[in-house]
């Protein structure tokens, strides 16, 4: 038998730095997988949070490191906060957009840029909290890639690299892509369908995985895509139905219906509605102000979601101890924990059971150790010891 590829990695030995690490999402599935985690986060809320969960914490600018302050970690991670790029047209978003991508050029190219992003700093300071106009997050995007550059200046390239924000930002992991593979790295981006890996919830996250030794790939899909008034026994045989928010929030005895007024200026026409029978609707920050109905002829308003459900929704653990203020929206933020163990196992070029992965999004969030990983997982094998790869294992995104 073919050995399988060679792995830098045994989940024990793994350290991950995570930037803009929020209350969790990617560092919960590092813990399922028995990675060592550190995340940097700004917010106080977040970081209470994190603090509740046990998860290693710096609550600190992240903007104030560097590779030499975390010398151990193996693995870079982060999903840093952007505007809304957009690559039509001549407006806002393209021009923010421009301007990201420009200084990504100029970082390749070994240009210091600091003095200009710190700049940009100042400028939103001066605007104010409500007139900020973008600028320092465009500065913020471009950590990650700070983060690598100087690592492999140090020569203390980091063995992999995950990174994850809403779509619109793809273009800007593209240009990533570019940087890194001039510099070794085997890189793959794309979108993913968050219930594709079984999340009880539409949502799509634009994702690079880069890893210095062996193919860098993108999860595959576990569970078939949701199509509205398609039932979930439909589509490819092999993969699973998607998930619905009765699946998951076991708690609620009785059919519901979601009523979002999110993005609708309360014209009651626009509303958007799922059933309980559906996956939900993307998870906002907004999420508190849903209401919901129960199904049928009856129509009475129920309790609206708690935070522990909203979180259920998120593929966080029932019991995950939310704290501080603004939980809605640290709920909303977060990348989904079950998405996340996907895209990291396949950035670290290992993989897991899918019923190991449903025992451990099902139980108690206990922090425990790391030497003791709750989702077992492999080396992941080459393709010459498949004896079968399914074409339901393409990944339904675009790769760089």
């Amino acid at each position: 038998m073919t050995p399988v590829q060679p792995q830098l990695f045994t989940t024990a030995q793994i350290q991950m730095v995570d930037l803009f690490a929020g209350p969790g999402g990617l560092d919960v599935a590092a813990h399922w997988l028995g990675v060592h985690v550190d995340g940097i986060e700004w917010d106080d809320n977040a970081c209470k949070t994190r603090t509740a969960a046990g998860l290693g914490t710096k609550h600190d600018d992240v903007r104030a490191f560097g590779p030499k302050d975390f010398p151990d970690a193996t693995v870079l991670s982060g999903g840093p906060p952007c505007q809304t790029y957009t690559v039509a047209g001549g407006g806002a978003g393209r021009r923010a957009l421009d301007t990201v991508l420009g200084f990504v050029e100029r970082m390749a190219a070994g240009d210091d840029i600091s003095a200009e992003l710190e700049k940009m700093h100042e400028d939103d300071e001066r605007a104010g909290d409500d007139n900020r106009n973008g600028k320092e997050r465009s500065g913020l995007v471009l950590e990650p890639l700070r983060w690598a550059l100087e690592a492999l200046d140090y020569e203390m390239p980091y063995e992999a690299i995950v990174l994850e924000q809403v779509p619109t930002v793809l273009p800007v992991w593209q240009a990533y892509a570019g940087v890194l593979k001039e510099r070794g790295y085997n890189v793959a981006c794309g979108v993913l369908h968050t219930e594709e890996f079984g999340v009880p919830q539409t949502r799509r996250r634009a994702i690079l995985i880069a890893r210095l030794d062996g193919e860098a790939s993108l999860p595959t899909p576990t569970h078939r895509r949701y199509y509205k008034g398609k039932d979930r026994s439909e589509g490819v045989a092999t993969l699973k139905p998607w998930v619905t928010m009765s699946d998951a929030l076991r708690d609620r005895d009785e059919p519901f219906e979601v009523v979002s007024n999110y993005g609708t200026g309360g014209d009651p026409k626009l509303r958007g509605r799922r059933r309980s029978d559906e996956p939900s609707a993307t998870v906002t920050g907004k999420i508190s102000r849903n209401r919901l109905y129960s199904s049928g002829s009856s129509r009475r308003e129920l309790d609206r979601l708690t935070k522990e459900e909203a979180g259920q929704l998120q593929t966080f653990p029932f019991d995950y101890p939310w704290s501080g203020k603004e939980i809605a929206q640290q709920v909303g933020n977060a990348i989904p924990p079950r998405l996340a163990a996907h895209v990291l196992a396949a950035a670290l070029g290992r993989e897991f059971k899918a019923d190991d992965l449903d025992k451990v999004v099902a139980a108690k969030w206990d922090p425990g150790v790391y030497d003791r990983p709750q989702l077992p997982s492999t080396p992941v094998a080459t393709p010459s010891e498949k004896d079968v790869i399914p074409e339901n294992r393409q990944p339904s995104s675009e790769v760089a």
